[in-house]
C-alpha cells in the first residue's frame, strides 16, 4: 500500500510543480546570479515547494494526523517562501523559525514534562542549526535532492529493518516529492531551485522524522544521517571564524562549492559524490550498529581528517579566484 500511494503521488506532485512553475514565471520569482553564485543563468525560485506540497498530501490522506507538525510545516514554508520573494530581517525569521520548531516539539511530546527545559532548549538550537546549514548547503544543482535522498532512504531502512517509528507512506511520499523536485533540479542546466521555501521545509521533515526516531529509541547516534553536511558546515564556520569573517554573510567556501568553482567539478558530480559518500557511511553504520555510537564519532573524526586535507590541497585556489573578483 504504502509503495502505491507513492507512485500515485508521483504524477499528482508533479502536476503541481508545473503548476508552480507557471505561477513563478507570471511573478518572475527567479534567481539571478551574482559572484557568489555558483550558477551562471536566471533560473525559476522555490521549485522545492513541492516538499510542503508531499507533506500536506500525506497529511490529507492520513485522515489529518500529526496536525502540530504540520502546523509547524506550513509556517515555516510560508516565511521561508515570503523570504524568497523578497527577504525578511534576519530576527524575524529565527523568531517565526522557533515559533514553528516548538509546534513541531508539541508533536514529539517534547513539552509533555517527560523532558527536562534544558533538553527543550538545546534541541531548539540543534534544530534551529540544523535548518539553516541546509539551507547554506543547498548551491549547486542537485545537492538537496540529492542528499535529501540519501537521508531519507536510510530512514525507510531503519524504519522497515529496525524499528517502525513512522507510518512508511509517509517517507515514501516525500521521496516522490524529490523524485519530482531532482526531475527539474538535478540537471545540467536546471529547471529550478529550491529555494529557502525548498532547503528549509525539508529539513524540518526530516528534523521531525529524526526526532520520532531518536523520542521513540533513545538512540542519539541517529544523527548520523546529517553527518556530511554536518561536519562540511561545521569546519567550514570555524574556518570562517579562524579568517575573522562575518559567517552570517553569503559566502562559496564549502568544500563542495571549491569542488564545483574552483575545481571545475560538474555540479551533477559534486551532488552525486556528497549522496555516495553519505550512503556509505549510513551502510557501514546499518553494518557496525553494535558499535553505533563509536562509529558515529569515528565517521566524524575520518570526514573531519579529509575535510583538513581537501582544504589544505585546494583552498588557495579559492583565495586567488576571490582576490581576482574584488580586483573587479
Amino acid at each position: 500500500m504504502s509503495q502505491i500511494l507513492a507512485v500515485i503521488s508521483i504524477p499528482v506532485l508533479l502536476l503541481v510543480e508545473l503548476a508552480y512553475f507557471k505561477i513563478a514565471d507570471k511573478y518572475n520569482i527567479i534567481d539571478r546570479p551574482n559572484e557568489r553564485s555558483s550558477h551562471k543563468s536566471v533560473t525559476l525560485r522555490g521549485g522545492g515547494i513541492i516538499f510542503y506540497f508531499s507533506a500536506l498530501y500525506y497529511f490529507v490522506l492520513s485522515g489529518f494526523e500529526q496536525y502540530w507538525f504540520m502546523a509547524g510545516l506550513t509556517l515555516i514554508t510560508i516565511v521561508s517562501f515570503a523570504d524568497d520573494i523578497s527577504s525578511l530581517s534576519s530576527g524575524k525569521r529565527m523568531i517565526l523559525q522557533f515559533i514553528s520548531m516548538m509546534l513541531m516539539f508539541v508533536q514529539l511530546g517534547i513539552f509533555s514534562g517527560e523532558y527536562p527545559v534544558w533538553f527543550a532548549l538545546a534541541a531548539l538550537v540543534v534544530c534551529a542549526g540544523v535548518i539553516n546549514a541546509y539551507n547554506f548547503m543547498d548551491g549547486i544543482n542537485g545537492i538537496t535532492g540529492a542528499y535529501s535522498l540519501a537521508a531519507f532512504l536510510s530512514l525507510l531502512y531503519i524504519d522497515y529493518f529496525q524499528i517502525r517509528f513512522i507510518d512508511p507512506q509517509f517517507i515514501y511520499v516525500v521521496i516522490a516529492g524529490l523524485l519530482v523536485f531532482s526531475f527539474f533540479n538535478f540537471r545540467k542546466k536546471a529547471k529550478c531551485f529550491a529555494g529557502d521555501v525548498g532547503s528549509v521545509s525539508i529539513a524540518f521533515i526530516l528534523l521531525f522524522m529524526l526526532g520520532k526516531l531518536i523520542v521513540a529509541t533513545g538512540n542519539l547516534s541517529y544523527i548520523i544521517v546529517l553527518l556530511l553536511y554536518g561536519v562540511d558546515t561545521i569546519l567550514t564556520i570555524i574556518h570562517r571564524i579562524m579568517l575573522k569573517e562575518n559567517i552570517f554573510e553569503a559566502h562559496r567556501k564549502h568544500a563542495y562549492q571549491i569542488m564545483a568553482n574552483e575545481l571545475k567539478m560538474p555540479h551533477l558530480v559534486v551532488s552525486s559524490l556528497y549522496f555516495t559518500i553519505q550512503a556509505l557511511f549510513m551502510v557501514g553504520y546499518f553494518l557496525l550498529f553494535e558499535y553505533c555510537y563509536w562509529y558515529l564519532a569515528g565517521s566524524i573524526v575520518l570526514l573531519s581528517i579529509l575535510y583538513i586535507i581537501f582544504m589544505r590541497a585546494y583552498f588557495g585556489l579559492h583565495m586567488n579566484a576571490a582576490g581576482q573578483i574584488n580586483k573587479k
